[in-house]
């Protein structure tokens, strides 16, 4: 009886010890828990193939060159349109029947689950600019549901097109046989973050690709 009336003279006591020590011991947690960090591709870090051969061995300071293009509405789009801001790009074609369908039905589910994170946008750059006119790319757009004021589907000069592919985003072939500017894109889907860096690159064609880059997308906007 006396041990009873001694644990309940103290039982407020050891409630907030125990309140204490479980907010201490979150607090250290943490503390030490390491801050996860995306990496800063670099063209020594891709695979060559994809890299034009006079930036294959740059190992730092790598950056998406500047760029003008025209986008489904007819509107110039210029990389200062992505200033100070997280985005996704890709490069695709209207026309194609194998990856890209599957490409744009991920870049749109990537577009729907954006919604809270409204400053991220979305770029895909079309490798056949002469068949991907910019009515040609309207039409894609509003069959494939594109918010205009997040997602860009741009075309433009072809060799501009391939040295951003080759030398600043780093995902497509080489194809001689069309001429010296053919392209094979690749599936990637290529993350850049608010200085213009690559910091992650994903498979376009595997929706959940697409949660990774939502997982790596809240990296990015906690860093400083």
């Amino acid at each position: 009886m006396e041990l009873l009336r001694f644990f309940q003279r103290f039982r407020f006591v050891a409630l907030v010890i125990l309140g204490l020590s479980v907010i201490i011991i979150a607090f250290f947690y943490k503390a030490l828990k390491p801050t996860a960090v995306l990496p800063v591709y670099q063209p020594a870090m891709v695979d060559p193939e994809l890299v034009d051969e006079s930036i294959q061995y740059v190992k730092k300071y790598h950056t998406i060159a500047p760029f003008s293009m025209t986008n489904q509405n007819g509107e110039t789009i210029t990389a200062e349109e992505y200033d100070n801001a997280i985005y996704v790009a890709d490069f695709f074609f209207t026309t194609c029947p194998s990856i890209c369908p599957i490409m744009t039905k991920n870049m749109y589910a990537l577009q729907q689950k954006l919604s809270p994170y409204p400053d991220v946008k979305l770029l895909s750059f079309s490798v056949t600019p002469e068949i991907d006119s910019v009515a040609q790319l309207k039409r894609y757009a509003v069959e494939n549901k594109v918010n205009d004021s997040r997602w860009n589907l741009v075309t433009g000069n072809k060799k501009e097109i391939y040295q951003l592919a080759r030398k600043s985003y780093l995902v497509v072939k080489e194809d001689g046989d069309g001429g010296p500017h053919d392209m094979i894109h690749t599936e990637n889907f290529v993350l850049v973050d608010k200085q213009k860096r690559i910091r992650g690159y994903y498979d376009g064609t595997q929706a959940s690709a697409m949660d990774d880059i939502l997982r790596d997308i809240a990296i990015l906007i906690q860093e400083k």
